[in-house]
């Protein structure tokens, strides 16, 4: 192959591993692990977030070695044109020099995402063509296995509710429990997901002697020894991009929402604490996954992270410093059916304001 430059430039296809789980399971903790380890260099990363304010890539602890790029957007409503578009452009990246040698990648998903038609776009005999640069991805890279983190704590409600968590067990070839740590009892342990997933190993992310370096593989995923449902899910998302040659633009229902809210002075941190508590209390509002990045006036150079999980409150945490060069606080809420207004009443009623410029008496 040859780039722009005239030089010949040949690479080995690249292995890409789906990072997957639902919303608050660990998904970005567990990659900010990966990420650490020594035996993890050269992986790059494609993070996607759900939402028009972007939270989750500045919580990734990417060293500059590392190719990082995100999305916004839930990729699996429009999986075959965004990973692919992802994937091309770490091709061309690496090809013209401006990325480090890649020997993997790691595709995080949102929490709401749905595996199967990510997985579509990616394996041979799946997602169709639809010019030169699917092409180019095709050869350069594939599926090499479907990471699923799951919430030992929320788990289980989430499966009751969300046949999004069903579908990214049941594809999974590892899936990592999460939280056991802090689990006030023993739920969800491995026993309990083989009858979904008799081929996935499952691993306890506290456990002592996890392996970390034993989830990515650099084998081409495979649906075999899955649940029966998985091919029949592949084979409809197959035919749904035969036919249209798209995917649907909101896959979660209309009722599924991400609410953004966004401000550009320091927050008193007894007005952060208390739009936190009162949104997370609120058992009636719909509330699925809550991340916030938090100015304070204690500290301004080191912002506050916020993280919620339905309605579980997290402990806050400082960071040493802020991630990039905005200085905002930025809060997503992701949900079904949530009181935006109140929401955002609220929000405005915490938020500080400036002093209105006195009038000069004449």
């Amino acid at each position: 192959m040859t780039n722009e430059r005239g030089t010949n430039r040949l690479y080995d296809p690249v292995p890409v591993t789906l990072l997957t789980g639902f919303l608050g399971s660990g998904k970005t903790t567990l990659l900010n692990y990966i990420l650490s380890d020594p035996r993890m260099t050269g992986t790059a990363v494609i993070v996607n977030e759900f939402g028009s304010v972007s939270i989750d890539h500045e919580l990734v602890h990417a060293g500059r070695e590392t190719y990082f790029r995100t999305t916004t957007g839930c990729i699996c409503c429009t999986a075959t044109g965004d990973i692919r578009a992802s994937l091309y452009e770490l091709h061309e990246a690496r090809l013209i020099g401006e990325s480090p040698p890649i020997l993997r990648v790691v595709i995080e998903t949102t929490g709401l995402a749905d595996p199967a038609p990510i997985i579509n776009s990616l394996i041979a005999g799946g997602a169709p063509a639809m010019g030169l640069r699917d092409h180019v991805v095709a050869r350069q890279f594939y599926l090499s296995g479907v990471i699923t983190t799951f919430d030992v704590i929320a788990g289980p409600q989430t499966l009751d509710a969300h046949m999004e968590g069903w579908k990214q067990l049941a594809f999974a070839d590892h899936i990592v429990l999460t939280k056991a740590d802090i689990a006030q009892e023993q739920v969800s342990r491995a026993d309990d997901l083989r009858g979904l997933n008799p081929a996935a190993i499952v691993h306890d992310r506290n456990a002592p002697g996890f392996d970390l370096h034993a989830l990515l593989g650099d084998r081409p995923y495979s649906t075999r020894d899955k649940a029966e449902d998985v091919p029949g899910w592949l084979a409809m998302e197959g035919l749904a991009t035969h036919r249209d040659h798209r995917h649907d633009e909101n896959r979660h229902g209309d009722k599924v929402e991400a609410i953004s809210l966004e401000h550009d002075m320091p927050f008193d941190p007894l007005s952060v604490m208390t739009f936190l508590e009162l949104v997370t209390s609120n058992t009636g509002s719909g509330l699925l996954r809550l991340k916030g990045l938090f100015a304070v006036t204690d500290d301004a150079e080191r912002p506050v992270v916020a993280h919620a999980v339905q309605h579980r409150l997290y402990p806050l945490q400082r960071l040493d410093r802020w991630p990039d060069e905005s200085r905002r606080t930025r809060v997503v809420l992701i949900g079904r059916d949530m009181p935006a207004r109140p929401i955002r009443d609220l929000f405005a009623a915490v938020a500080p304001r400036r002093a209105k410029a006195q009038r000069r008496s004449v």
